[in-house]
């Protein structure tokens, strides 16, 4: 595929085939798909004929009805609405300056913490804007069922996602494409799966307790969820994102900093993607027992977490939005033709491979127990309620697994 031409094409990892969870629907999918499409589209007045194709091509809700199949209709539509409104998020935070993202997140999370009426803060205008009234929205409609630690949750790595896009929106203000590490560290949170994943909890009518939320072996499912979801993403997007000048992307910086062809970053993406799934089956061998009610909640909590893997792989060959009306086709012979650079929109070619690659540092997405909770987890994350959880989180492994290494650091601490 590859030669001293610049590449018109790559083949795609066969991650599909990788994974062998069982792909399920949810019988009311189609149904409540249509229903939160028209939500979106109703209630967004100011797209324009492009951005309402787009939309439906898009088929959030058919995703939500993969990742969330057990779910009741009315928790499905609810889910399903969030989902547009995350995809929705995305597309308009995407070109966005940094001061902009500031106002976006402000108006998001303020519909959030005052869900039952509007109080502007920060120097918000005085009528909400639709992003704040979509947000208000649907999580009128979430909250009365969505047990408390759920909720916090949500809120919490909903705030994690606005910090990363800043970022992200700082890095393209002043043209700057980050080194793998940093990317990783913000792409976790940029990606929105964490919302989703307390979204899991309010599905199944579940509300996991804090010390089990919090757990190291739950925290590496999670993440390995979201690194599959998410690098598996950069795959597949990357086509359309290189077509618009979008440097943030794993591949793109494979190509900038590390010396990588195309065809090779897409397959060093594509073996980390693999390896996540490996370290997740892994780790869900290693879940401890905490009695039999709490065992089948976190049993139905890591199905789902399973479901999205599964889901997300088949789903991103269904929707328009990275492969057009061909992505059944391509999902077969796994070849991308590369699109024309848009440069009517101002975009910049992607950088070329690099004549002096750096080493790559090593990516951590394997086994419980290693790595160590402090390289596992996103930088992004090591700050307040978190950073206690993580300790508290840490010193249940240590009771757990180091007895006598505990004690004899309290042993120390009393001379």
């Amino acid at each position: 595929m590859e030669t001293s031409l610049a590449p018109t094409s790559f083949v795609l990892p066969d991650l599909v085939s990788h994974c062998k969870f069982k792909l399920s629907y949810h019988p009311n999918g189609d149904e409540v798909a249509q229903q939160s499409v028209e939500w979106l589209d109703t209630n967004c007045p100011d797209l324009n004929a492009k951005q309402r194709r787009a939309l439906r091509g898009l088929q959030a809700g058919e995703l939500t009805a993969y990742c969330y199949h057990t779910a009741s209709p009315e928790r499905l539509r609810v889910v399903s609405d969030f989902m547009n409104y995350l995809f929705h998020l995305d597309n308009i935070s995407d070109g966005m300056m940094t001061r902009e993202t500031d106002i976006l997140s402000d108006v998001v999370m303020n519909a959030l913490w005052f869900s039952d009426r509007y109080l502007p803060t920060k120097g918000q205008t005085e009528d909400e804007l639709n992003p704040g009234k979509l947000a208000r929205d649907f999580w009128a409609r979430c909250i009365p069922d969505c047990g408390p630690g759920a909720q916090a949750r949500f809120k919490e790595t909903l705030g994690f996602f606005f910090e990363a896009v800043n970022i992200q929106a700082r890095a393209r203000d002043e043209g700057v494409i980050p080194d793998l590490e940093a990317y990783i560290d913000v792409r976790r949170d940029t990606s929105g799966c964490k919302p989703c994943w307390a979204l899991i909890e309010y599905a199944l009518d579940i509300d996991l307790p804090d010390f089990v939320a919090e757990h190291p072996v739950i925290a590496a499912l999670n993440q390995s969820t979201n690194d599959l979801v998410t690098w598996s993403n950069d795959i597949f997007s990357y086509n359309v994102e290189q077509s618009k000048g979008d440097t943030h992307n794993m591949i793109v910086i494979l190509m900038a900093y590390h010396g990588y062809t195309l065809q090779g970053a897409v397959d060093y993406v594509g073996d980390l993607c693999q390896q996540t799934i490996d370290a997740f089956c892994h780790n869900k061998t290693k879940i401890p027992s905490w009695g039999p009610e709490i065992d089948d909640m976190v049993a139905r909590y890591v199905q789902g977490l399973q479901d999205w893997i599964v889901g997300s792989l088949h789903w991103s060959f269904q929707t328009h939005r990275y492969f057009g009306k061909d992505g059944q086709d391509i999902k077969k012979h796994r070849i991308v033709k590369l699109l024309p650079l848009e440069t009517q929109n101002g975009a910049s070619p992607p950088p070329s491979r690099c004549s002096t690659p750096i080493p790559i540092p090593k990516i951590v997405t394997q086994w419980w127990p290693e790595p160590s909770l402090e390289e596992y987890h996103s930088p992004l994350q090591k700050r307040g309620n978190e950073r206690g959880n993580r300790i508290v989180a840490l010193v249940d492994f240590v009771l757990a697994h180091l007895v006598g290494v505990f004690l004899g650091s309290i042993f120390r601490n009393f001379h």
